[in-house]
C-alpha cells in the first residue's frame, strides 16, 4: 500500500482522450482527490463520447476544459498557463492518435497544447486494442515520448474492449496514483547530500587510424539517467563520459569528456580518490588495436585492415577495486548473453565490487533504447532489484535506492 499523502496539495492536470477507458478516469479523479491533491480536467471533445464532462467536474470540484474558449462567454482557457500551474500532468487513457499528436506535436486540441507548454513531469498511460498497441507507428511514438522525458505507465494485459486478450489496458487508477506519489517521494529524496558520485557512462573509442575506430553500440542513457538523479537527490556528480551524443544541464553535475578506455581509466583514478560512490556504467572496449596508424589506410592496401592485432585494454572497475579503501562503494555493470547471472557473480568477486547491475541482450533491450531490464546482486548472490522492463530514468532510481541501503 503506497502513502499517498505526498500527493496532497499538488496541482494535476488529468487529460483525458476518446477511448472506452475513460471510464476509469473518474475514479482516478476521485483517488487523486483524496489525496488532497487539485485536479484540473481537460478532455478532447472525442472524450465527452465516453464520460460526461459534468461527471469529472463534480469529482474534481472544477470546471472541465475541453476547449480554447467557453463558447458562451468566449472565455480564454490560457494552456500557458495551466502548463505553469501544474505539479504533473497525466494523460489517462491516452489513444494512439493523442500519442501521435504529443510525439508529433500536432497541437489541434486544448490537451495537446497544453502538454506542449507544461513545464512539469508528464505521465502518459496508454490504452488500446492490442494491434493498434503493436503497430510500429505506436511503438514508434511511444519511444518519442520517452525521449523526451515523459514518463510512460505501460498498459496492463489482459481482456480488451474488442474482447480480445493481449496488452493494451490502462492501468488501474490505484496503480496511477502510486506511480505518482512514488514519483514525488524521490523527487524529494536527498539521501546523496555531502555525497561525491562517480559515473562512468557511454562507449570507449579505440582508433585505428583518423576515421577507424573500435566501439560498441553504448548510447550512454543508463549512466547519464544515474549521474543526473544522483545530483537531484543531493549527491555532487562527476560524470566521466566516453563520445556520446546526448548531453546533461543538471545543476550539480561536472561532466569529464574522454575518447579512449586509457583516457577514462585515468579520470577514474583522479576522481575515485575523493569519490563516496562510483557506479561504473560505461561500456568500455576490452581491446584496443596494437597499432594507430596516423594516416587512413586505403582499400587498396596490402596491409592495415586486412589484420589488426588487437591487445587488452586496462580494466577500469578492477583497477578501482584494488584502490578502494573502507567507506567507498564500487558498483560494476555486466552485459551477457550467457550463464548471466554466474558470470556477473564472478566478476563481483574478481573486481572488489560491492554490487553488479546486470543487464542482458537476450531480454531484446538495452543498447541505443530508453529503456532496460536489469537485475542488481550483491557479494552473497543476492537479487537486491529484479526490475521488470522500465524507463531508464525510473530505473536509475531504483538503481540509487538499492545502493543507499547497502
Amino acid at each position: 500500500m503506497h502513502d499517498t499523502s505526498i500527493l496532497a496539495g499538488k496541482h494535476i492536470i488529468l487529460g483525458i482522450t476518446g477511448g472506452i477507458a475513460a471510464y476509469k478516469s473518474a475514479s482516478l479523479v476521485r483517488l487523486f482527490v483524496k489525496a488532497g491533491a487539485e485536479v484540473q480536467v481537460i478532455m478532447t471533445p472525442n472524450a465527452r463520447q465516453f464520460i460526461a464532462p459534468v461527471t469529472m467536474s463534480t469529482l474534481s470540484g472544477k470546471p472541465v476544459i475541453t476547449e480554447f474558449f467557453t463558447a458562451n462567454s468566449g472565455e480564454w482557457h490560457s494552456h500557458v498557463d495551466l502548463g505553469l500551474w501544474a505539479d504533473a500532468m497525466v494523460i489517462a487513457p491516452a489513444t494512439a492518435s493523442t500519442i501521435g499528436k504529443m510525439a508529433g506535436g500536432v497541437a489541434d486540441n486544448m490537451l495537446v497544447t497544453t502538454y506542449l507548454s507544461a513545464k512539469c513531469p508528464v505521465f502518459v498511460a496508454p490504452a488500446m486494442d492490442l494491434d493498434m498497441m503493436a503497430h510500429p507507428s505506436t511503438t514508434r511514438n511511444i519511444e518519442y515520448l520517452r525521449s523526451y522525458g515523459n514518463h510512460i505507465i505501460e498498459p496492463a494485459a489482459g481482456e480488451l474492449a474488442s474482447h480480445l486478450i493481449g496488452k493494451g489496458r490502462m492501468e488501474e487508477p490505484e496503480n496511477i496514483v502510486a506511480v505518482l506519489a512514488d514519483f514525488f517521494a524521490r523527487a524529494s529524496k536527498r539521501d546523496l547530500d555531502g555525497k561525491h558520485v562517480m559515473v562512468t557512462a557511454g562507449p570507449t573509442h579505440e582508433p585505428i587510424d583518423p576515421v577507424r575506430y573500435i566501439a560498441n553500440s553504448s548510447s550512454g542513457k543508463m549512466g547519464y539517467a544515474l549521474a543526473e538523479k544522483a545530483a537531484r537527490r543531493g549527491a555532487r556528480v562527476t560524470l566521466i563520459s566516453g563520445p556520446v551524443n546526448i548531453s546533461t544541464s543538471v545543476p550539480g553535475i561536472d561532466v569529464i569528456h574522454v575518447t579512449t578506455a586509457r583516457d577514462m581509466l585515468e579520470a577514474a583514478i583522479a576522481t575515485f580518490k575523493t569519490a563516496d560512490i562510483a557506479i561504473m556504467a560505461a561500456a568500455v572496449a576490452d581491446y584496443r588495436p596494437e597499432v594507430y596508424h596516423d594516416h587512413k589506410i586505403k582499400r587498396e592496401s596490402d596491409s592495415g585492415l586486412q589484420e589488426i592485432t588487437l591487445v587488452k585494454n586496462p580494466d577500469i572497475a578492477a583497477s578501482l577495486g584494488k584502490a578502494k579503501h573502507h567507506g567507498q562503494k564500487l558498483i560494476g555493470f555486466a552485459l551477457e548473453t550467457d550463464n548471466e547471472q554466474a558470470n556477473a557473480l564472478s566478476k563481483i568477486h574478481r573486481k572488489n565490487l560491492d554490487a553488479i547491475v546486470l543487464n542482458s541482450l537476450r531480454q531484446g533491450e538495452c543498447f541505443g533504447v530508453d529503456t532496460n531490464i536489469v537485475k542488481v546482486f550483491d557479494r552473497d548472490g543476492n537479487i537486491l532489484l529484479d526490475s521488470p522492463l522500465k524507463a531508464k530514468s525510473d530505473l536509475a532510481d531504483d538503481i540509487l535506492d538499492v545502493i543507499s541501503s547497502i
